[in-house]
């Protein structure tokens, strides 16, 4: 089992000192930080890998159709910079894989959709593999909420794919105000959790092969093993419409703030609490869902489910994690987390919120400090109506090349962004 860091919450933030300049593509970053956009376009990208000669790949999740060219309607999309000046000069579509999740694995190139695993191997240095590609996992049910299938590699051999849950929180009718909460919740069995593989064998399925590694994660979009840990770190997505559902315990307000964005650290067979628990950003404590008796006053059972390393912010959409290994950063990022926040669709009367990049710093495979706002500014003005249809901008994915340099991906106009860092 694998060994875990002891269990700080940390709940408070600050803000980094920012500098913005036309020349970072107008995002703010920290003092000596620098962004550049490498190519704008791919469509509505999703997570990015980088192979070792330093090729790009993004996955897209619905790319536009594109009459002049159909050969640009699928799904990855591949990038080289043939001249070392910083932009992609070629770039190339291939594959119906269509999702969120990519990563290069014993380099192979692993990319999943919404019901399945698959790899594509490389000969030589071509940018774009000719061989086709092989099924790693299959067998995971169509859905339509929550289905993406993102995942992440131990230092075992194994492959972690989150089954997020179709549902807000089990209850009788989805999403209908006052439906009671099912207990238990049936979609436990093959939802709402971590399922484990092998990360080399093809032809698996996910009832014969997978192992349900960790349950009660509504979805987990963002997931990676941390070698210093020696465990699966995830950024849960928490539930939704507290006030809509249950508006004579809960007002807007509460919606929009209280139910956090959670952190943890997977320990194997572990229950993380959804659907019967949310954690409360505001009072720092698990409570008892609406759906299963809770007033919003009423706490969890004690000691049942853990609480999170860190309570982030309610409905900023987590929908990447990535540790710094790199030396191209000051010390004080090594180790640490960098999270991608899609951006929120339902804090109103508050203003949407997240579209941003954070930072939380590690030592010793564990949180150590208060996470800050690394990239910032990716919609102009806070205040204006940034619901995702409005919003210029929305990170989504993240990748640190050999170099060390930080890439991150948006899924509205398709761009990407490099980060480096010049000193101060």
């Amino acid at each position: 089992m694998p060994r875990l860091p002891s269990l700080t919450l940390i709940v408070g933030f600050t803000i980094a000192a920012t500098a913005q300049a036309a020349d970072n593509d107008g995002l703010s970053l920290p003092p000596g930080f620098h962004a550049t956009v490498v190519h704008e376009g791919v469509g509505f990208a999703r997570h990015i890998a980088i192979r070792d000669n330093g090729d790009l790949y993004v996955a897209t999740r619905q790319p536009p159709f594109v009459r002049e060219d159909p050969s640009k309607n699928v799904g990855i999309v591949a990038l080289r910079d043939t001249n070392a000046d910083g932009k992609a000069d070629v770039v190339e579509h291939f594959s119906e894989v269509r999702g969120t999740g990519l990563q290069f694995y014993k380099g192979m190139l692993y990319a999943s959709n919404d019901v399945a695993v698959y790899r594509f191997r490389f000969k030589a240095d071509e940018l774009v593999p000719k061989a086709a590609p092989e099924t790693v996992i299959e067998g995971f049910v169509q859905e339509r909420q929550h289905a993406d299938k993102p995942f992440a590699f131990d230092d075992n051999g194994h492959i972690y794919v989150n089954v997020g849950a179709p549902a807000n929180a089990c209850q009788e009718k989805d999403r209908t105000p006052g439906s009671p909460g099912q207990r238990p919740c049936p979609l436990l069995e093959r939802y709402g959790g971590i399922w484990q593989f092998n990360a080399e064998k093809t032809e698996q399925s996910q009832v014969a092969d997978g192992t349900r590694y960790a349950t009660g994660l509504r979805n987990a979009v963002a997931l990676e093993w941390n070698s210093k840990a020696d465990a699966l770190f995830v950024v849960m997505h928490g539930r939704d419409q507290l006030d809509t559902l249950w508006p004579q315990l809960f007002t807007a307000e509460d919606n929009a703030g209280r139910v956090a964005e959670e952190m943890h650290a997977i320990r194997q067979g572990g229950d993380y609490g959804w659907p019967y628990t949310y954690f409360d950003v505001k009072r720092s404590i698990r409570m008892l869902g609406p759906e299963y008796g809770g007033d919003g006053k009423t706490p969890a059972e004690p000691g049942r489910y853990p609480d999170p390393l860190v309570a982030f912010p309610a409905h900023w959409a987590p929908n990447d994690i990535i540790f710094y290994e790199g030396s191209a950063f000051p010390e004080s990022y090594r180790g640490g987390a960098f999270i991608a926040f899609h951006g929120s669709w339902n804090r109103a009367p508050l203003p949407q919120a997240g579209y941003k990049v954070v930072f939380v710093p590690f030592k010793d495979g564990k949180p150590s400090g208060e996470w800050q706002v690394f990239a910032n500014h990716f919609v102009s003005d806070p205040l204006q109506d940034n619901s995702p249809a409005n919003a210029e901008r929305r990170p989504v994915g993240l990748a640190v090349a050999a170099d060390g340099s930080l890439y991150i991906t948006d899924s509205v106009n398709g761009r990407i962004w490099r980060v480096t860092y010049a000193g101060t």
